[in-house]
């Protein structure tokens, strides 16, 4: 592999990621590889960018809201990337407590039902 670009292949192991999923984040327009003939190429920019893309996905982000964060950094600087980036994260955060807060209820109730489940076998062998 060499250093300051990855082939097509490369990049697809480095991030362990499908080649569908490699060409369709280049479809959505989020990774922009340098082009030769009919080989594609990923410099630092563009492993940086699938690093953020990949984490931002596992926080939940959308894709196109992923796209628009990271076209912000070259339409309006770093600054208000940042700005925005602690918005959508504070939206996140609140998201994924809400997901936990439901998930923790749902935990409860399979234990009830498991529990009277449990005791309703153990009063069935006495038949």
């Amino acid at each position: 592999m060499s250093e300051s670009r990855l082939s097509f292949k490369e990049m697809c192991a480095k991030f362990e990621v499908t080649p569908r999923t490699l060409r369709y984040y280049e479809y959505i327009e989020l990774l922009k590889p340098e082009k030769e003939g009919r080989n594609r190429f990923y410099g630092p920019r563009e492993v940086a960018r699938m690093t953020l893309i990949l984490r931002g996905r596992r926080f939940g982000f959308a894709l196109e809201e992923l796209r628009q964060w990271l076209l912000m950094y070259e339409t309006r600087g770093t600054k208000p990337q940042l700005e925005i980036f602690v918005e959508m994260a504070n939206r996140q955060l609140g998201e994924l407590a809400r997901q936990r807060d439901e998930l923790m209820v749902t935990i409860e109730d399979l234990k009830q039902l498991r529990d009277e489940a449990a005791r309703l076998a153990v009063e069935a062998t006495g038949d």
